[in-house]
């Protein structure tokens, strides 16, 4: 079963999908999966030899992937591009117990960080309103 159906849609099992597809199953415009595709080289849809894009179940997963990165936890493109660099070639590496706990909490850190990051932007963008009053 593919991991990005929900209870709302149908479970489609298949090895290709086509962009008006993933459109729908990902609730993401498609001219926004082209665009993500110029900046995230992990995610490279196939091409049909009629020049049609060509998911496979792995760049839809990516998909998801980068949308809960950029709109649910606030990662900008370069950010969610890095993160995704970092994701993929360290948790290969990680094979002890301590480097997998390790690494939990260097993340609850990096997540406390970016939380105190995106605050401190939030109080500079109010301080920025109020001297553009004056």
């Amino acid at each position: 079963m593919p991991s990005f159906a929900t209870a709302a849609q149908p479970t489609i099992e298949k090895d290709f999908y086509r962009i008006g597809e993933v459109s729908r199953l990902t609730h993401l415009k498609p001219f926004v999966l082209r665009y993500w595709e110029t900046e995230f080289p992990m995610l490279e849809p196939v091409k049909s030899p009629s020049g049609h894009r060509l998911y496979r179940q792995q760049d839809v997963e990516m998909v998801l992937r980068i949308k809960r990165l950029l709109y649910d936890e606030g990662y900008t493109i370069a950010g969610a591009r890095r993160h995704l660099r970092e994701q993929n070639g360290g948790s290969e590496s990680e094979g002890s117990t301590g480097a997998a706990s390790g690494s939990a909490v260097d993340g609850a850190a990096q997540l406390l960080s970016r939380k105190m990051l995106l605050d401190l932007r939030d109080t500079l963008r109010a301080f920025l309103t109020l001297l553009e009053r004056k």
